[in-house]
């Protein structure tokens, strides 16, 4: 996996002051996207060990609320094994803080059954995060009113609660 960048503060990508990491490589191609030049799964720079005990050193201040994966897409196949053992690396040693990520995929057509409910790596993924923010960025519902999200069909989904239940369920607070 390559990645475009890392921001140690970030209070765009989910509440408090994050760590954020955006992967390289989206097969959507949202017209409007803000972050095209990461769609080339080759842009940016190789993930590596390096690179994970930056974002863990970055992640263990204590100010930081939690960690946003971003992209291009953190769901492409060819992204979610090492995004899989940074959240479990997160969740092992840094278990206080959050996880957010963002996917044009949606939970219910894409993940949960569709074109990545055949991988294994998918349903970890979502089962170890604590907020799935969903769906394509759309530019005709572009609105920079909502909070954490671009477009009016994205969703801010809690996994934990969404998984305990077996029905979707909001984060309440960013509806």
């Amino acid at each position: 996996m390559n990645y475009a960048n890392i921001k140690p503060y970030d209070i765009a990508d989910g509440p408090g002051v994050r760590v954020s990491l955006f992967v390289s490589g989206c097969t959507h191609h949202c017209e409007g996207c803000f972050n095209s030049e990461a769609w080339d799964f080759s842009f940016g720079r190789p993930y590596n060990k390096d690179t994970e005990d930056e974002i863990m050193n970055c992640l263990a201040r204590p100010f930081i609320q939690g960690i946003t994966f971003l992209g291009g897409e953190p769901m492409e196949p060819e992204n979610q094994g090492d995004v899989l053992n940074l959240i479990k690396r997160v969740r092992k040693d840094l278990p206080s803080r959050d996880i957010w990520l963002y996917s044009g995929y949606t939970l219910e057509t894409d993940m949960l059954s569709g074109k990545l409910s055949e991988y294994k790596s998918t349903y970890e993924i979502l089962s170890n995060i604590d907020v799935l923010v969903d769906g394509e960025f759309i530019l005709e519902k572009k609105d920079i009113s909502l909070v954490f999200r671009g477009s009016s069909n994205q969703r801010i989904i809690d996994m934990k609660k969404t998984l305990a239940d077996g029905k979707t369920r909001l984060c309440p607070e960013y509806i």
